[in-house]
């Protein structure tokens, strides 16, 4: 049994039915077949037995006065008479009522031991054996029903009438008769075989419809229709025409799973609270289907539902990929650093502009902790991560660092991240504000040029009067002293400090005097030719040449020539004082590619400018020359000139070699140098334009590969 169960259960759904069915109508119609052949066998035995008593009576009967009479020849026509009026009886006799034998119908003698072998009991009506003899003419024994009936005439016993009825013959039409109960039988198995083989296809074709449907949802088709199509709907049967009803129209579904019809018996609700108040409704008693239609409708409903919300996930699959494509590339373009970590501390997201920062990959980084990335870094910042963790209080703070020989400021803000009204991680996110710190650096470095040039005024014109009086005083005194006394050596020194002073208030009475620009059409070519000439004898004495490369097609600007030369001299005596002795000056002028701005470049063949002294080389009074060598007013002077051309200017050190033209002069001293770079629109309406920028950015990235 083990062993066909797990074949049993592979075979078809309709050939189990079959086989079901076919068992059922088999195991019953035997069992019919076994009980009525036994009911039918034992009612033909009572028949036989019935007939061979009522065949017995009537020839007991008639035998009664042929008998009295003893006519013997009478007796033997009744016995001979029942004899032939069937096969079934194989003898007949009489016997009076001593036993003797008066006639029979036996042709090769009477058996003797037949005549005692069924006695009739004393007031018996009648006696019925079975017996065992012998066939006439020495046959084979055969076993016969033998019937005893008394003759009686008032209740006086004249003798008895035996009869023979062959058992044989008899089970043959038994037999007969099971066979024809059993063909029934058979025939109406065959038959309910066959019908339920034909309800059996009818059921598992809706069966296997379902299943086919099953197997394209497995496959991902959802657009099936498993029911039948409709035949009558609900607005037919309502003779409605409301085409606002959900139900209205609808083919595929029926109004009971359908939520907001607007029937007045419809109760609000989805399938089940409408299925609840449907059960009373028309529509649904004449509509509704057997369970394997209710089961196809549902499946239906049930793909035409699974459909839509598949459809609105994969919309939101698609807005979600969207959102995070949009998130992403805003992620990656953002020069913000941004990194999400866990309620862990560990990393779980971060920005390219993140990983670059700090020169990792996101491999590195990512599933792991501030310990593990950063482990010299991270202990200063694990305490105020885990305050916000448990706090849940934003932290917004500046900070700097050392990078490149340079500090680098960052705005930082750290926030938590919340799941659920839980603090499920932390947001980083910082900004490098470095140019926003410069800017501020400069604006208060504005402010104290500002005020320092207003008291630089008020010193200067306070010192000097007495100045002059010292210096005119020491000068007279020189006209009458003879040259080789001491003490016309001691006011030597003092008219040369006193040239000294006069110089340096001269140059904050420049620095503080806030005159008003003079602008006009200018040619700068021409402008840096006059100064050039001025102190190119004055270098060469030592033996410092300037080389000028000067862009014949330079368009005139617009601004202040004399301010402009101040400028010019300021920045060559500046390269002057870097060279020393025996050196090059390069005086060049470039028109920007969008030919909106000039440039103006003066480098040198000096020891350059250190790192640290760029940013502080425009301030006022900030000099590198040795104590009464300068005031350091000239470049700042120069800057705020170049500012009020609305102009930029800027230096670079060592110098690019795209500055260092051909040196034709021998020098025997050649340094890093160093190149300001002065921007000037061409005039004060396009100062907005900022295309030389990218060309200074080159020379920039230029110097970076040359100290590589």
């Amino acid at each position: 049994m083990k062993g066909i169960l797990p074949y049993l259960t592979r075979l078809a759904f309709r050939t189990k039915i079959i086989l079901g069915i076919s068992t059922i109508v088999l195991v019953f119609a035997l069992l019919s077949g076994l009980l009525v052949s036994r009911i039918a066998g034992e009612a033909m035995v009572g028949e036989i037995k019935k007939r061979g008593l009522s065949l017995g009576l009537s020839v007991a009967t008639r035998s009664a006065d042929p008998l009295l009479a003893l006519d013997f020849l009478r007796l033997k026509n009744m016995v001979d008479e029942v004899k032939e009026s069937s096969d079934d009886i194989l003898y007949a006799f009489i016997q009076d009522k001593t036993g003797q034998v008066l006639t029979h119908t036996f042709k090769g003698g009477f058996p003797v031991e037949l005549k005692e072998a069924n006695p009739l009991p004393a007031g018996a009506r009648q006696s019925i054996q079975l017996l065992a003899i012998m066939g006439e003419e020495g046959g084979s024994e055969e076993r016969v029903y033998d019937f005893a009936i008394p003759v009686t005439i008032s209740n006086e016993n004249l003798g008895t009438v035996r009869l023979g009825l062959s058992q044989i013959k008899a089970q043959a039409a038994v037999q007969r008769l099971l066979l024809t109960i059993f063909s029934v039988s058979a025939g109406a198995g065959l038959a309910a075989i066959v019908l339920g083989s034909l309800f059996a296809n009818t059921i598992t074709r809706r069966l296997a419809l379902l299943r086919r449907s099953a197997e394209e949802i497995v496959k991902g088709n959802l657009d099936l229709k498993t029911s039948p199509r409709f035949s009558r709907t609900c607005w037919d049967l309502r003779n409605c025409q409301n085409p606002q009803c959900p139900a209205y129209g609808d083919l595929g579904r029926r109004c009971w799973y359908l939520a907001g019809t607007l029937c007045p018996e419809c109760a609000p609700g989805g399938f089940e609270e409408k299925i609840k108040g449907c059960q009373d409704c028309q529509v649904y008693l004449e509509l509704r289907g057997d369970e394997i239609q209710s089961l196809a409708e549902a499946f239906d409903f049930m793909a035409f539902n699974l459909n839509s919300y598949i459809e609105s996930l994969k919309e939101a699959e698609r807005t979600l990929i969207r959102q995070q494509q949009w998130l992403k590339t805003i992620l990656d373009s953002t020069p913000d650093l941004v990194s999400l970590q866990d309620e862990n501390l560990v990393y779980r997201a971060v920005n390219p502009a993140f990983c670059q920062f700090f020169g990792k990959t996101p491999e590195e980084i990512l599933g792991k902790t501030p310990r593990e990335v950063f482990p010299g870094v991270a202990e200063q910042h694990q305490a105020e991560d885990l305050r916000i963790l448990r706090t849940g209080v934003p932290l917004s703070k500046e900070f700097h660092r050392r990078r490149n020989h340079r500090r680098q400021w960052l705005h930082m803000v750290k926030m938590p991240v919340y799941d659920d009204k839980r603090i499920a991680g932390l947001l980083f996110t910082a900004r490098d504000i470095s140019e926003i710190k410069q800017y501020q650096e400069k604006l208060v470095q504005s402010v104290k040029m500002e005020q320092l040039g207003r008291l630089a005024g008020g010193v200067a014109h306070e010192i000097n009067t007495p100045l002059c009086i010292i210096l005119g005083y020491a000068q007279m005194l020189l006209e009458d002293l003879p040259q080789d006394t001491e003490s016309y050596e001691y006011l030597t020194i003092i008219e040369k400090q006193a040239q000294i002073c006069r110089r340096i208030v001269s140059d904050l009475l420049s620095f503080a005097r806030q005159s008003e620009s003079h602008l006009a059409e200018m040619n700068l070519n021409r402008s840096l030719e006059e100064v050039l000439q001025l102190v190119r004898h004055t270098f060469r004495q030592n033996w410092i040449e300037i080389e000028a490369d000067l862009d014949p097609d330079l368009p005139p600007i617009i601004g202040d020539q004399e301010k402009l030369k101040q400028v010019w001299i300021n920045l060559l005596n500046n390269a002057f004082d870097s060279i020393g002795q025996d050196g090059v000056i390069w005086v060049k002028t470039r028109m920007c590619p969008q030919r909106r701005r000039v440039l103006v470049a003066v480098a040198d063949s000096g020891g350059g400018i250190e790192e640290e002294d760029k940013d502080r080389i425009f301030d006022p009074f900030f000099t590198t020359k040795a104590p009464g060598a300068g005031t350091g007013l000239g470049l700042s002077v120069s800057f705020g000139i170049v500012q009020d051309h609305r102009g930029t200017i800027t230096v670079l050190s060592p110098a690019p070699a795209e500055f260092k033209g051909k040196s034709g002069t021998g020098a025997r001293h050649c340094g890093p140098g160093s190149v300001f770079l002065v921007e000037l629109p061409l005039s004060p309406e396009e100062a907005e334009t900022d295309s030389c920028e990218e060309m200074v950015r080159t020379w920039q990235q230029e110097l970076k590969s040359q100290a590589g």
